[in-house]
C-alpha cells in the first residue's frame, strides 16, 4: 500500500522573513528605504458614506461597529500627496501593461522556489515582472510592507483543495491590499531524472495538494508520497540529488529549469484544476465602474438567531452576488460567553471573508456596507479590484 510521510525543507535561495537574499553565497541584508507617511485623506469616492443619517435611533443601533468613515480612514483607499516624490501614487485599474512599459521591471513576491506555480502566476498577473522567490507566506508579506519587493502574488483558494487559510489569516495581521486577482489552471506532471522509467520509480514528492490531487494516477503506478513544501523544490530536490528511484511531481517549467524528463503530462485527477491567487500592494487601487470588479471584506457578528442571515442580506437586497465567504477564528478572542447568564455556555467567535461582485465606486456596495456596519462587531475592506476573466 501506498504511503505518505513528510520531510523536512532544506534550506532554499529565496527571501526570508528576516529580509535577506542568498543566492549560493551570503547577501548582505536589504536596506529597507524610510519613507515619510504624511497623506492625505481620499474622501471623495467614499462621501456618500459620511451622510448616513439612518443610525439615530437609539442606544440599539450604537454598536461596536467599526464604522465606515473610521475604516477607510485608518487605511484603505488613502492617496498620496501629489507634493510628494518619494511615495507611490494609488494604484489606478488601467491594464499593468501599459504602466510598467516605460519604467524598471516590478518586483514581486511569490511563495516557492524557481518553477512553482506561483512564479508563474505572478509572471501572469504581471508581465515582465522580476519574480523574488520566498520561502514562506509570511515572508512574501513582509517583503512587500519593507519595500524589498513591489508587490506579492499569492494563492487563496484552489478549486479541488479549497482555500489556502493561512494567507487569510495574513490578510488581516498585514496592512496590504488586494489590487487584483489572476486564475491560473494547474498542470501536474510526473517528472524524474534523464535514463530513469515510471517503472524504476518507488516513491515520488511533491506538495500534500499536489499530492492528493493526483491521488489516482499515484496509486495506479503503485508509488509511495512525500511530502515537501512546494512542488518546484521537490522537482529541484529530485535533480539536485541525482535521485534514481524517485520522481517530483511538479510543472513542466520545473522540469525544464532543472533538467528533468517528464514521464507523464496532466496527471491530475480532475483536469478542471484552477488556483486563483491575490494581487497584493502597499496602496489600494481607486475602483471602477467600467468594467467587472470584485471587493473582498472582512466582518465579525454578535451571536445570535439570523444574525449572519442578516449580514447575507444586505447584499441579496441590492441584487449584489456573492462569490466567495469562508469563516475562521478569531485568534485573540476564540470563545465568547452567552449574553444568557442562566446558560453558561460559550460559542466560538468567527471572522467572516466575502468577496463579492461589485465596485466600491458603485451605490449599492457603499450602501451595503453602511448597512452591514450597522450590527457588525469589525468590518474591513480588503480590496476592490478588477476581475480576472482569462484562464490559461
Amino acid at each position: 500500500m501506498a504511503t505518505v510521510t513528510y520531510i523536512t525543507r532544506s534550506p532554499a535561495v529565496i527571501l526570508s522573513g528576516k529580509g535577506a537574499v542568498s543566492d549560493q553565497k551570503t547577501a548582505s541584508p536589504f536596506q529597507i528605504p524610510q519613507f515619510s507617511m504624511n497623506r492625505r485623506r481620499f474622501t471623495a469616492l467614499f462621501a456618500s458614506l459620511h451622510n448616513d443619517n439612518n443610525t439615530s435611533n437609539g442606544s440599539n443601533k450604537i454598536r461596536k461597529a467599526v464604522g465606515l468613515e473610521k475604516l477607510f480612514e485608518d487605511s484603505p483607499y488613502d492617496a498620496v500627496s501629489k507634493d510628494s516624490s518619494l511615495h507611490p501614487r494609488p494604484l489606478t485599474s488601467t491594464p499593468l501593461p501599459n504602466i510598467i512599459s516605460d519604467g524598471p521591471r516590478l518586483r514581486v513576491a511569490y511563495q516557492g522556489v524557481r518553477g512553482a506555480y506561483s512564479e508563474a502566476a505572478a509572471e501572469k498577473a504581471y508581465p515582465n515582472c522580476e519574480p523574488v522567490p520566498c520561502d514562506q507566506f509570511d515572508a512574501a508579506f513582509e517583503a512587500v510592507e519593507k519595500w524589498l519587493v513591489d508587490r506579492a502574488v499569492l494563492p487563496i483558494e484552489n478549486s479541488l483543495g479549497g482555500s489556502i487559510h493561512r494567507n487569510y489569516d495574513l490578510l488581516l495581521r498585514h496592512n496590504l491590499h488586494i489590487v487584483g486577482e489572476v486564475k491560473l489552471a494547474v498542470h501536474h506532471c510526473l517528472l524524474a531524472n534523464h535514463g530513469v522509467r515510471v517503472e524504476d520509480l518507488k516513491r515520488v514528492l511533491s506538495h500534500p495538494q499536489a499530492l492528493a490531487q493526483c491521488e489516482y494516477t499515484l496509486t495506479k503506478i503503485g508509488l509511495s508520497r512525500e511530502a515537501i513544501d512546494d512542488t518546484a523544490l521537490a522537482a529541484k530536490h529530485v535533480a539536485f540529488e541525482k535521485l534514481k528511484d524517485t520522481g517530483a511531481v511538479a510543472s513542466s517549467m520545473a522540469a525544464k529549469i532543472y533538467g528533468l524528463n517528464i514521464l507523464a503530462e496532466n496527471i491530475q485527477d480532475d483536469c478542471d484544476n484552477v488556483t486563483r491567487f491575490l494581487m497584493l500592494a502597499r496602496e489600494p487601487i481607486i475602483p471602477g465602474v467600467e468594467k467587472p470588479f470584485k471587493t473582498s471584506i472582512v466582518f465579525s457578528l454578535e451571536e445570535g438567531p439570523g444574525v449572519l442571515f442578516k449580514a447575507l442580506a444586505v447584499f441579496a437586497l441590492r441584487q449584489i452576488n456573492l462569490t466567495k465567504i469562508e469563516s475562521r477564528p478569531l485568534r485573540n478572542q476564540p470563545l465568547r460567553a452567552s449574553d444568557d447568564s442562566n446558560n453558561g455556555s460559550k460559542y466560538f467567535d468567527y471572522l467572516f471573508y466575502v468577496d463579492f461582485e461589485a465596485s466600491m465606486a458603485e451605490e449599492r456596495a457603499q450602501n451595503a456596507l453602511r448597512h452591514l456596519k450597522e450590527f457588525a462587531t469589525f468590518l474591513r475592506v480588503l480590496g476592490s479590484y478588477a476581475v480576472d476573466t482569462t484562464m490559461l
